[in-house]
């Protein structure tokens, strides 16, 4: 019984990339069921209460009015609609990806605090908080030093290799290659890792409860070893990038609100900190062993 209430809960604590947020589920209806991939970062009540963001689900909660609309937000392929109100609050209308509309997620510019209404069944409600949370994460953090990355990212010799690209170029079948041939190898995160600069200065890479068709979703860090920009190509060629091409590798990587002058000013900072610090290379390649062979024996950090 004490399992399930803890499952139920209706405040719940989390830790993700070194960061402490909160969710409250004030409606009576939902609770931290909805968020199963979650459950690995569930962590007690901070003591210095200090979070990243506090978010508050309440389904009976509808906002004062609606804004402007701004544009689209690409959230792993689906589009969320992104108001403004003039305040400078925002509400992003979250769809599934059959383009039902599942979540209203309202928080000011600061991204301090957040509220969301859902809607639909428990797929609809599940799909639209996580994206909530994703959102909100990605927008705060870029004021921390911390980046949403798209992006697969394997475990070898204790530091991460972040394999970069567009959907479909293979990112998910170069990190496999490297699980099936190169021995010592995990993966940490398929999808949404996080990447940090943490106050000591070192760039980091956190496993994260976004990790998409994959269900990895690992409380793990590393020191990042390299970035891997992939490329199809009939052939299997690398080579390092200059810092330019590095900063056009990583940064549309990143979950950035681009309306927002502050977040995206902070985000292209943390970048260009953490190209000073880690390696980006450019991997032309096939899909087969000897590519994951090649970018192993040039970025190996040791």
């Amino acid at each position: 019984m004490e399992k399930e209430k803890d499952i139920q809960a209706t405040t719940a604590y989390y830790r993700v990339g070194g960061h402490h947020y909160k969710i409250s589920f004030n409606d009576g209806k939902n609770s931290s069921r909805l968020l199963p991939s979650s459950e690995p970062f569930r962590v007690d009540e901070p003591a210095d209460g200090n979070y990243l963001f506090t978010l508050t689900v309440d389904d009976a909660w509808r906002p004062a009015s609606k804004g402007m609309e701004i544009g689209q937000f690409d959230c792993g392929g689906n589009n969320h609609g992104v108001y403004r109100l003039p305040d400078g609050t925002y509400q992003i209308l979250v769809s599934d990806v059959q383009g039902r509309q599942c979540c209203l997620l309202e928080f000011p510019s600061n991204f301090s605090t957040a509220k969301v209404c859902l809607n639909g069944n428990y797929d609809m409600c599940t799909f639209g908080l996580n994206n909530a949370l994703m959102m909100m994460y990605a927008f705060a953090g870029s004021l921390q030093n911390t980046l949403l990355v798209h992006a697969s990212v394997v475990r070898k010799d204790g530091y991460g290799y972040l394999c970069l690209g567009v959907s479909g170029t293979g990112k998910s079948t170069h990190t496999g290659l490297w699980l099936k041939h190169i021995p010592g190898t995990d993966l940490m995160n398929d999808d949404n890792p996080v990447v940090r600069l943490t106050p000591e200065g070192i760039a980091t890479v956190y496993g994260s409860p976004w990790s998409g068709k994959t269900p990895c979703y690992r409380n793990v860090e590393a020191p990042i070893g390299a970035f891997l920009q992939l490329q199809q190509a009939p052939y299997n060629k690398i080579r390092r990038q200059t810092v330019v091409e590095s900063f056009a590798s990583i940064l549309p990587s990143c979950s950035v609100m681009k309306w927002d002058d502050r977040n995206y000013v902070c985000t292209c900072d943390t970048v260009s900190a953490v190209m000073q610090r880690v390696p980006t290379y450019l991997l032309e390649c096939l899909p087969d062993e000897a590519a994951c062979r090649l970018s192993y024996e040039t970025i190996r950090a040791v």
